[in-house]
């Protein structure tokens, strides 16, 4: 007879998300891991294989929790540019505020971390990415086409500035002292919107 498990997987992979999160996968152990989680570490194999399945799994959670804020953002009916002006400033907010500076973005947290030599993570990444720039080009289309966007901006083009922005936001807040850096890039990029 097989035994039930005594854990609830949904709340440990919330759990190890967290913890990932806050520490890194390189720094965070399996000893790490079976400590935060309570939950013993055949257990924590049986149910998630290997370390680094959890991180993946980890990773497509975040994304699952993330995209439908940034969709929801992003395709509100009536005037866009006000949306896509909120969410670079939101970023820029996050970057840079003492409760989510140290913390960061789990997907850029991760691309800088292991997507160089880890390709099931930067799949992961270049996932979340592709996301995040689909949302941002489909909201310029919509903008240009409400008179918002003038039609000398290439919406394709601006999207992919505005999501290598996002993503470098992200990165100089988690490692700079100075939230001007942050600030005066987010007020640069709102001006490419014109």
């Amino acid at each position: 007879m097989a035994r039930t498990k005594e854990f609830d997987p949904d709340a440990a992979l919330q759990s190890a998300l967290e913890l990932f999160w806050r520490r890194g996968y390189e720094a965070t152990s399996m000893a790490d891991l079976v400590a935060h989680l309570g939950i013993g570490r055949a257990s924590l194999y049986a149910t998630f294989g290997s370390k680094h399945a959890l991180y993946l799994s980890a990773l497509e959670r975040y994304g699952q929790t993330q995209n439908p804020l940034l969709t929801e953002e992003l395709s509100r009916p009536g005037p866009v540019l006000p949306a896509v002006r909120a969410l670079v400033l939101r970023f820029a907010a996050e970057a840079t505020a003492e409760a989510t500076r140290q913390r960061g973005c789990l997907v850029t947290n991760t691309a800088v971390e292991l997507a160089a030599h880890d390709t099931a993570a930067a799949r992961r990444v270049e996932q979340s990415w592709d996301h995040l720039e689909t949302l941002l080009h489909s909201a310029l289309v919509r903008a240009q086409a409400q008179g918002e966007l003038t039609a000398d901006r290439t919406p394709l083009p601006l999207a992919r500035t505005l999501l290598v922005l996002l993503q470098g936001l992200r990165v100089v807040g988690k490692a700079s002292t100075d939230p001007a850096r942050v600030h005066d890039a987010a007020e640069q990029a709102l001006a490419l919107l014109g």
